[in-house]
């Protein structure tokens, strides 16, 4: 049974106020953009072909109590993490061994890291690179000290971290509700316990950032500069992708433009005179208008599915090999697998010999003091203990342990077996592990996978509202906290900038830039808003 922490929340409503809650909730989502395509299970591709109906985006009813000290201990933590996985990025010794026990069996991966070798040879036309992260959390709390949670990290997203328009906007949407006295009177919402979220406006900033820098360089081209949003096909999640094009446009007056994979040959070129590599955009609306691309930003490519053919995968060779600003660049994107975050996770001993002593004695280290090693001890120690317990499923003795837990039907009940993917649906939970591996035959298939202990987060209730049904019952919620890094691998540290723990480069921006919470029903263990298992919630910050 889940430990409660929480003051009773949210109040009880009764049918009056449930239909007076309810209208304002529809109406200020559709007037506010808080929405998304309906699926075709809601309404069939024959009642609207033209794709023309939007729907209110799944979200709570209330916001969610969450640990005053959690939240702000996630948010100090962002920054840090920014420069950890920028780190990685640059470090392809250290990334390439990792990504080699994956190549052998995953050929998703495998593909990633072809692409990377062959733009490797020709040359990389553009040092920067931006990272819009994400990095997702839940709270833990230990039965022997309930009066003290804990974050713990159930991933770090490096590509098409998504929802940071539409957070913003449920975070305005509650404090909406409560500034308009739609709630019943509570103790436990206070002026202060809603934060402001700006993860919009802070993810435009960052796509912005990189724009002006790519435009101080602009390599060879007169032609006007925009920003590219790769998209996926039939996206129902289109508005939370609109909001990030339409402040750009709003605050930096900068162009922007959404292409697909499935069209991206008949509208993109590198001019093959120019050795800059410049990437050419023709908007199939204007096709004799031409434009320079400075930030290709990907809310797609992160999942199998999204490569269809040799000619996708030709088109992310194409932008790898461009002088467009990348977000992510493959290294990048590799640099979010869920094996490096299990490496990350796995300490190991390192032996020394003892000051005045003589003997030869261990102690742990963890890989992250590789990376981030310009940092306090104080603050490594405390990014380390928001990671989870991960094991690897190979030869290592991490991997025999693995194993042992995953094969075992009674000890596997607190674990999920992850693949590296993103995008929802794809895990696997507690007693179906076994069963899971054993139909993936070979052993040697079980490298590609990670094994982590699952996070039992506190009690909590909340109401959702998803497509066009409320349900009322006890949820999870999982916070994810975004952040902006832009960084080059060339030149030395400048006064003033941000330090490597290793090797040249240099970081030109890197902040935490608001968050994310997502909330589904305790009896479903996927989370993912898009995917249909969750609902976009925001925090009301309580001291436990």
């Amino acid at each position: 049974m889940a430990i409660s922490i929480y003051p009773d929340f949210p109040p009880e409503l009764n049918g009056e106020q449930t239909e007076n809650l309810l209208s304002n909730l529809k109406d200020w989502t559709i007037t506010n953009g808080l929405a998304v395509r309906p699926s075709p299970a809601l309404i069939p591709r024959d009642v609207d072909p033209f794709s023309a109906l939007a729907v209110t985006a799944p979200v709570t009813l209330f916001p969610s109590p969450f640990p005053h000290q959690c939240f702000e201990e996630a948010k100090a933590l962002q920054p840090v993490f920014n420069l950890l996985y920028s780190s990685i990025s640059k470090d392809e010794s250290w990334l390439g061994e990792v990504i080699e026990e994956l190549v052998e069996v995953d050929d998703f991966i495998a593909k990633l890291w072809h692409i990377h070798i062959q733009v490797k040879e020709e040359g990389y036309a553009q040092p920067l690179t931006l990272g819009l992260f994400r990095s997702d959390y839940m709270v833990h709390v230990d039965p022997s000290t309930p009066t003290q949670p804990q974050i713990k990290q159930v991933e770090f997203n490096t590509i098409a971290s998504s929802f940071g328009g539409l957070s913003s906007q449920v975070s305005r949407l509650h404090r909406h509700l409560h500034s308009s006295s739609v709630y019943p009177p509570t103790p436990v919402i206070a002026p202060d316990s809603l934060p402001q979220n700006l993860a919009l406006e802070g993810l435009a900033f960052g796509l912005a950032t990189a724009h002006i820098h790519y435009c101080k360089a602009k390599p060879g081209s007169r032609l006007p500069v925009c920003i590219l949003f790769l998209v996926q096909d039939e996206e129902r999640n289109v508005f939370d992708q609109r909001h990030l094009e339409y402040q750009l446009s709003k605050a930096h007056s900068i162009r922007s433009f959404r292409l697909t994979f499935s069209s991206f040959h008949a509208r993109i070129s590198i001019e093959s005179t120019n050795p800059l590599r410049p990437l050419i955009y023709r908007p199939s609306s204007f096709p004799s208008t031409s434009y320079q691309v400075s930030v290709v930003y990907f809310r797609a490519g992160y999942s199998p599915n999204d490569y269809l053919s040799e000619s996708d995968w030709s088109a992310r060779l194409h932008i790898e090999r461009s002088a467009a600003i990348k977000c992510p660049s493959i290294l990048t994107q590799l640099a979010g697998c869920k094996k490096v975050q299990q490496e990350l996770a796995t300490p190991f001993e390192r032996e020394h010999v003892a000051p005045y002593e003589g003997e030869l004695k261990k102690h742990r280290v963890y890989p992250v003091e590789r990376f981030i090693s310009q940092f306090p001890k104080s603050t490594i120690e405390r990014l380390v203990r928001s990671f989870a317990v991960m094991y690897p499923l190979d030869d290592s003795p991490a991997g025999q342990e693995g194993t042992a837990i995953a094969t075992d039907p009674e000890r596997c009940k607190g674990y999920v077996l992850k693949p590296q993917r993103e995008g929802g649906g794809n895990n696997i939970y507690r007693s179906a592990i076994p069963g899971y591996l054993e139909q993936l035959g070979s052993k040697e298939l079980w490298k590609g996978y990670i094994l982590m202990e699952i996070i039992e987060p506190p009690a909590l209730r909340n109401w959702i509202f998803r497509e066009g049904k409320i349900k009322f019952g006890e949820v999870i919620g999982e916070l994810g906290i975004y952040g902006c890094c832009l960084w080059s691998t060339e030149g030395k540290n400048l006064v003033g900038q941000i330090p490597w723990a290793r090797g040249k480069g240099r970081v030109l921006l890197s902040t935490e830039v608001g968050y994310l919470l997502r909330t589904k029903g305790r009896e479903s263990d996927e989370g993912g808003v898009a995917a249909g298992f969750g609902a976009m919630d925001s925090v009301c910050l309580v001291d436990v």
